[in-house]
């Protein structure tokens, strides 16, 4: 028989990108005392990846715990952007409600409503808690009124829209149940404990346990993470573990912990409601379920959406491969691509006809640009084509292709070049408000396929103040053609070293990616043409010199600071014809074909076959 265990509470904390989510949870920490007086406590403690540390957003999803008046909170911090979904769908399945964390001057943000939109269809309680309320242009009754039209747009339940408001500041560790703060964060606790429910469990039935997510400890293994939705589990008791195809094997538990803080603290027991880690069972996966052996019954499946963004990785052909690189072999390459399966439940791996080639699908841009860089940062050494949308056939058999609903923040000045943007790109403006404050408002519906590239031609356009969120939409009917890159790129036409007299000159060309002394290779794209089409340049040339010229005057030569493009830069830049080489040093953009004049043939056969077709 089913009863409540009121001495736990499971919740997830849900905020948009930079709206003190991650602080927040560091101030539950440490008032509930969970770190010794005198310990050196690192700001964004939960943020413990050095790319989250970097970027300022959480990409994985984490579990801590704090104890308020002997009830233990475990609390699951949400990734806050929608490319990570795929940890998001899970980590619901874990929990019996949630804190929305809202900026208390910017509102509720696109990324808030992905999440949350998952967490009311499962049915969870969700507490508002409206945040920085010391901000100058904070306006938390405003915030309110838009939290609670969200709430209605995405469908809640009269109960769910009927939510305790907490006000908070998360930097002095504050919060109140008005604007006027406490001194700390009792108010907060006893908001959790009175609104989000406690799990319903029935410790007597027979054990199950969905497995949720999972990390890796070099002597322990791998360590599955999930909640006991029934029955009890004790270190050393047979088990089953049921896969997501219903296959069944039977195993033993070797280690069993809770969280304390941040800590996994090793238990004999654990039952029903309680968030937990257990290792010492082979090839065990999320979506898997552990069931009595006796009695062996599978919980239902973590359902997650499916991918709408490819792109290959593959073996690094340039001339320069083999040199910074600690791992580059098509065999590592598939193994470290496949193992990011067993956490990364939102990513797709496929092989190709080509050995050294794979087809790696993912939630956007965002999301293959974390797998990249991560790899980048292991030693792997590799190369990545453009990305491209993901399409469907209809049920007419008609070719449908993913959108997504664009929210666009712009100065006033800007706002006419980017509507222009978005129409060129097939988008169609849905909403359009004036902010007041020289801010436009802009919510647009576009191709995915139309957004692969925009970021940076939009902060380009927009002087850099522009803000832009995605969210995806749906999957929609073709939206016809979508113009490519208008600009083409400086490709070099031979190997060696650039020098400061061929950069010089080629200035005149466009912008340039590279400084003298860096080495370069025939077909590598050295910068971006200031007009369509691609052009090769003798990047290498040397001023020739006499005996009445000084030799300096190769030294001496002004130029202009080369662009420096990050990883997202460079995988937008891509065009169809380019491959971005990929090392834990350097990017390096290059084209699909290096030599020249194979490269010009196969671009005058393209231009016949374009000619023939018009004609």
């Amino acid at each position: 028989m089913e009863q409540p265990r009121t001495n736990i509470r499971n919740i997830a904390i849900i905020a948009h990108v930079d709206h003190g989510k991650t602080t927040l949870v560091d101030g539950l920490l440490k008032q509930a005392h969970t770190f010794r007086d005198n310990q050196q406590i690192t700001e964004r403690v939960m943020d413990s990846n050095d790319l989250e540390r970097e970027r300022g957003m959480t990409i994985l999803a984490k579990n801590t715990s704090v104890v308020f008046n002997e009830i233990k909170i475990n609390i699951v911090d949400t990734p806050g952007h929608a490319d990570f979904g795929g940890e998001v769908e899970r980590v619901m399945n874990m929990v019996d409600g949630v804190l929305l964390l809202v900026d208390a001057a910017e509102g509720p943000m696109p990324q808030t409503r992905f999440v949350l939109r998952k967490a009311l269809e499962m049915g969870h309680k969700a507490i508002v808690v409206i945040n920085k309320v010391d901000r100058k242009d904070a306006q938390p009754e405003d915030t309110l009124n838009k939290t609670f039209d969200l709430f209605i747009e995405l469908g809640a339940s009269d109960d769910q829209t009927n939510f305790p408001i907490i006000y908070a500041n998360a930097l002095t560790q504050q919060a109140g149940i008005t604007a006027d703060l406490t001194a700390d964060y009792q108010p907060l606790y006893e908001a959790i404990i009175q609104h989000i429910p406690s799990p319903k469990v029935d410790a007597d039935a027979p054990l199950q346990m969905l497995v949720a997510n999972q990390t890796y400890d070099d002597y322990k293994g791998i360590i599955a993470i999930g909640r006991i939705f029934a029955g009890k589990i004790k270190i050393g008791q047979d088990i089953a573990r049921i896969d997501l195809h219903g296959r069944v094997t039977m195993s033993k538990v070797r280690y069993l912990f809770v969280y304390q803080g941040l800590q996994r603290v090793e238990v004999d027991e654990a039952e029903a409601g309680e968030i937990i880690a257990l290792a010492g069972i082979e090839d065990i996966t999320i979506g898997d379920t552990i069931a009595d052996k006796e009695n062996p019954v599978a919980l239902p499946p973590i359902r997650v959406e499916a991918p709408t963004v490819r792109m290959t990785f593959g073996v690094n052909t340039s001339p320069l491969s083999g040199r910074e690189g600690t791992w580059g072999s098509s065999r590592k390459i598939r193994e470290r691509l496949y193992n990011e399966l067993k956490n990364n439940v939102a990513l797709r791996v496929e092989d190709t006809d080509k050995a050294d080639t794979f087809i790696v699908s993912g939630r956007g841009e965002l999301h293959l640009g974390i797998l990249i860089e991560t790899m980048r940062r292991e030693g792997y050494e590799f190369q990545v084509s453009r990305p491209e949308v993901i399409y469907r056939k209809g049920e007419a058999g008609e070719t449908l292709e993913p959108f997504e609903e664009t929210h666009i923040e712009v100065a006033e000045a800007h706002t006419g070049t980017v509507i222009e943007m978005l129409g060129n790109r097939r988008g169609l403006m849905i909403n359009m408000v004036n902010g007041g404050d020289g801010s436009i408002y802009l919510t647009y519906v576009v191709p995915t396929r139309g957004l692969l590239g925009f970021r940076q031609q939009f902060l380009t356009a927009t002087q850099g103040t522009g803000v832009v969120n995605t969210l995806f939409h749906d999957y929609l009917p073709m939206a016809g053609t979508i113009p490519e890159r208008s600009q083409g790129s400086l490709v070099a036409w031979e190997a060696g070293t650039a020098t400061a007299f061929a950069i010089r000159n080629s200035e005149e060309r466009g912008y340039l990616f590279i400084e003298p002394g860096t080495e370069v290779y025939e077909g590598m794209v050295i910068g971006q043409h200031q007009r369509p089409g691609d052009l090769s340049v003798n990047i290498c040339k040397k001023k020739q010199l006499t005996n009445v010229r000084a030799a300096r005057a190769e030294i001496l030569v002004s130029l202009t600071p080369a662009r420096r493009m990050s990883l997202d830069e460079c995988v937008e830049y891509l065009a169809e014809d380019e491959l971005l080489e990929v090392t834990p040093q350097s990017l390096r953009i290059r084209k699909r074909i290096l030599n020249s004049d194979a490269r010009g043939k196969i671009t005058s056969s393209k231009k016949k076959e374009y000619e023939a077709e018009a004609a």
